[in-house]
C-alpha cells in the first residue's frame, strides 16, 4: 500500500478487557491488535479462510508492546490514540435482556439485524453463567439471554426497542 492510500481499522470495544482493532493488510491478510486495560497487548492473525478465527496470537507484555510500538512510529500511534479517546467518549456499553416471547427467542441474532439497522454492535451474549463472546449472525438467542450492546446513546435505545419487539 502506497502512503496515499488509507487503511481501514475495524475498532471493537471489549467490555472489562479493552479494544480490538484490526485490518486488512494490501496482501489480503487480517490482523489485529487486542488493547487490555492492563496494558497488555495480543497480537491476532486471523485464518485466511474463516476472517473470525485466529490462527495466531501473540502476547506482549507492557514493554514488549512499547518497543515494538517504537520501532513502527509512537508518534502515529499517539496520533490515533488521540483520535479514539474523542471517538470513545460518545460510545457506551449497554445490556439488553431477550425476553421469553421475545420475537427473536429461539432464533438467529442475524435475523435482528442490530447492526445493520441502529450501528450499535452485540460484543458478548452471557447466558447462564457463560460469557459467549462475538456471537456470529448464525447464534441462536434465547429467553433470558443478555446481550451486550456497544454504541451511542440513540442507538442503544433502538436496540431495546428491536429486541423487544
Amino acid at each position: 500500500m502506497s502512503n496515499d492510500e488509507s487503511i481501514e481499522i475495524n475498532e471493537t470495544a471489549l467490555p472489562g478487557i479493552g479494544l480490538r482493532h484490526d485490518f486488512m493488510t494490501a496482501k489480503g491478510q487480517r490482523i489485529g491488535v487486542v488493547s487490555h486495560r492492563s496494558g497488555r497487548r495480543d497480537i491476532l492473525v486471523y485464518d485466511r479462510d474463516d476472517p473470525d478465527a485466529c490462527s495466531n496470537t501473540m502476547t506482549l507484555s507492557p514493554e514488549e508492546a512499547d518497543t515494538v510500538a517504537e520501532f513502527l512510529g509512537t508518534h502515529r500511534v499517539t496520533e490515533r490514540l488521540a483520535t479514539l479517546s474523542d471517538q470513545v467518549s460518545s460510545l457506551r456499553t449497554h445490556k439488553v435482556k431477550v425476553a421469553h416471547g421475545s420475537p427473536y427467542d429461539g432464533h438467529p441474532l442475524g435475523d435482528a439485524k442490530v447492526r445493520t439497522r441502529t450501528g450499535a454492535s452485540i460484543v458478548a451474549v452471557l447466558r447462564e453463567q457463560e460469557a459467549i463472546a462475538s456471537p456470529t449472525p448464525d447464534f441462536s438467542l434465547e429467553g433470558g439471554d443478555v446481550l451486550i450492546v456497544v454504541g451511542t446513546d440513540d442507538a442503544l435505545s433502538s436496540v431495546d426497542q428491536i429486541i423487544a419487539g
